[in-house]
């Protein structure tokens, strides 16, 4: 009896993250043309948006970056005058992180077209067909929500999902 070929592209994983990095790659697009922004520093950016004023800790938590990768994109933010980092109220060896209002503004220009972005998918979706999508997501995140050796989501990862 032979065994069934694996078949990668119908790997569930696999096309979720080929699925996950076209849209990405997509928005990128935009922000890397108008403003020289790399997906990091995109992400820490919506990140300070939603979060206001936070540690490179907080933002690798919830952007699902590596620390390293974050502290790059938060220097070269910083460069660039978009973010700032002022030393910690509770311990000055901590840093905090926040949008300037050049950074509000790289926002203010960008989401317009990343929305657009995620509209023209929307489209494509009857209503029933993006709430069962919704639904199968988060039956698969409460697998891993469930499984102790997966990385555990950020409690921001499901703010607003039961509007």
């Amino acid at each position: 009896m032979t065994e069934k070929p694996f078949n990668l592209s119908a790997f569930l994983p696999y096309r979720l993250a080929v699925l996950s990095e076209r849209i990405s790659r997509r928005i990128a697009a935009d922000y890397e043309r108008t403003h020289g922004l790399t997906v990091a520093e995109w992400r820490v950016l919506v990140h300070l948006l939603r979060s206001g004023e936070v540690s490179v800790r907080e933002i690798q938590t919830c952007v699902n970056l590596d620390k390293p990768r974050v502290s790059r994109a938060v220097a070269r933010l910083e460069k660039a005058g978009l973010v700032r980092k002022v030393p910690g109220a509770a311990d000055a060896r901590l840093v905090a992180i926040s949008l300037t209002g050049k950074g509000h503004g790289a926002l203010a220009d960008i989401l317009p077209a990343a929305e657009s972005v995620e509209a023209r998918l929307l489209q494509s979706l009857s209503a029933d067909e993006y709430e069962n999508f919704c639904a199968v997501m988060e039956k698969l995140h409460g697998v891993l929500d469930a499984d102790p050796q997966a990385r555990p989501r950020s409690p921001m990862d499901t703010e607003g999902l039961g509007e």
